[in-house]
């Protein structure tokens, strides 16, 4: 018997020591990595995403694809002739219990646009309004530069959220981003604690009664949700990528994230400005081995320009520059007579796929292909790997960066992207950007290379778990039993 009492009692030592509390009714546990910061207008990550996902309410929710806009803080975004745009907005408090009025927004997008932020380019290169005002408490007019449907898709971007007047005044922006302050169905109870996480407590419509964020590593979260210490797990590493279809049967999704990367060509050096080489190029790239080598599942090879996340309407077509064939990339290189010899540029964190990606090159053209840091200043001499995040899910924002990146300039394809902007209806703008993007698939300034996706897993317990491109999972929708 005395036996027992010690079998017992060391059962119970070795299941405490995980630290884990048992689930609680209501409350909702999630695993997450450490966000970059939680002030809304500058961030690109996305575990930030998700938390003030539930920190704030933004305007709209807008659906790439379709381009159908579903106003949320917003009443209505309105416009005769696309220059002049009102908002009405619904009534709202912050969490501190100040009002959200339209001169919240006016003053927030004047910081943001002044500032150097994530955000900053959405005000500033996108929606380019001449003036913004608050003509009443709950109305907010917008004067553009130009005619633009973009707007709705514009001010749905996650970054334009307001902020409330106590940080607009004192600018303590780091601050702010450790007890941020929101107009969301949730609060940040406690503020953030860095390597711990935090509490959202609801206030509004949210299904959880308490949210419990923990940061931790992506490998320990996903064994703690299989043992039932953890109800939701926001990352699945790539040695799980496989065993999760087993591991959680369908308690596991997969969602496309606004982030994709290229290789972009410097097509004014005389090396690469025939479009025969640019393909030779690109049909040399092994998009599977990169997804199941150093980028580890978390991404998509490449089947089109715009990532899935980003890509408006129908997309049916075939995208040629995406395919691995390196018989057809030599024959290309060697009918565009190119001289050999590249050297493929790098910037942060892309390092290790960057080395990959060059080996691949050599190997499948048989061309001397060597990688670099990318120099802060200075023309490039080849091209360079480009990992992009687009901070809004209008098509314009990506298909400009990605002209910008390799200086391309060509009279048609800036004209398609102005007439797409300037668009009356979503299925016009959509059109009009499968030309200019079937126009860089021929003239192929950037060549795509993979798209990022994230994975979640959850508990038994769990329920009602839907997801979108710049949220991930949307917490004030997922239910506990």
């Amino acid at each position: 018997m005395r036996l027992l009492v010690l079998l017992a009692a060391s059962v119970l030592a070795v299941t405490g020591c995980s630290g884990a509390d048992p689930a609680r009714p209501g409350v909702l546990s999630v695993g997450i990595r450490e966000p970059a910061t939680l002030l809304p207008a500058d961030l690109d990550d996305q575990a930030g995403r998700l938390v003030t996902s539930a920190l704030w309410t933004p305007l709209a929710d807008y659906d790439a694809a379709s381009g159908k806009v579903t106003p949320r803080a917003a009443a209505s975004i309105e416009s005769a002739d696309r220059v002049h745009w009102t908002v009405k907005l619904r009534p709202a408090t912050f969490h501190d219990g100040t009002p959200v009025t339209a001169q919240s927004y006016v003053d927030t997008w004047r910081a943001i646009a002044a500032a150097q932020w994530v955000s900053t380019p959405v005000l500033t290169k996108l929606l380019r309004a001449r003036e913004i005002t608050a003509t009443a408490p709950d109305t907010i007019a917008l004067t553009l530069d130009r005619p633009s449907g973009q707007v709705p898709a514009l001010l749905s971007a996650p970054g334009l959220v307001p902020l409330p007047a106590s940080v607009l005044a004192s600018h303590d922006w780091d601050g702010f981003a450790k007890a941020p302050v929101g107009n969301g169905p949730y609060r940040l109870d406690g503020g953030w604690h860095p390597g711990s996480g935090g509490t959202l407590k609801r206030v509004g419509a949210g299904k959880a009664e308490e949210i419990e964020l923990r940061v931790g590593e992506p490998a320990a979260q996903y064994e703690a949700v299989k043992a039932g210490t953890l109800d939701l797990a926001t990352e699945v590493p790539g040695a799980q990528h496989e065993a999760m279809h087993g591991d959680f049967a369908d308690r596991h999704t997969t969602w496309a994230l606004p982030e994709a990367g290229y290789l972009a060509f410097p097509v004014t050096n005389p090396r690469f400005a025939d479009p025969t080489v640019r393909h030779g190029f690109a049909l040399g790239v092994d998009r599977a081995a990169l997804e199941a080598g150093p980028l580890a599942h978390q991404v998509d090879p490449a089947k089109a320009l715009l990532p899935p996340a980003d890509a408006p309407g129908e997309r049916t077509g075939t995208c040629r520059p995406c395919s691995f064939d390196a018989a057809a990339g030599k024959a290309l290189l060697k009918q565009a007579a190119f001289p050999g010899g590249a050297t493929v540029y790098f910037g942060p964190g892309a390092e290790t796929w960057t080395r990959t990606l060059v080996v691949g090159l050599h190997k499948a053209l048989d061309v001397s292909v060597t990688a670099q840091a990318r120099p802060n200043t200075g023309q490039l001499d080849g091209p360079s790997t480009v990992d992009v995040k687009p901070a809004s899910p209008s098509p314009y924002e990506l298909l400009s960066l990605l002209a910008s990146e390799s200086g391309y300039t060509d009279e048609v394809f800036r004209q398609n992207l102005a007439l797409a902007d300037a668009a009356a209806t979503p299925e016009e703008a959509g059109e009009l950007y499968r030309l200019a993007e079937n126009q860089l698939l021929r003239d192929l300034p950037v060549a795509p290379l993979w798209s990022g996706h994230g994975h979640a897993v959850w508990g038994a317990r769990v329920h009602d778990v839907t997801t979108t491109p710049f949220t991930g999972p949307v917490l004030a929708g997922i239910g506990v039993a």
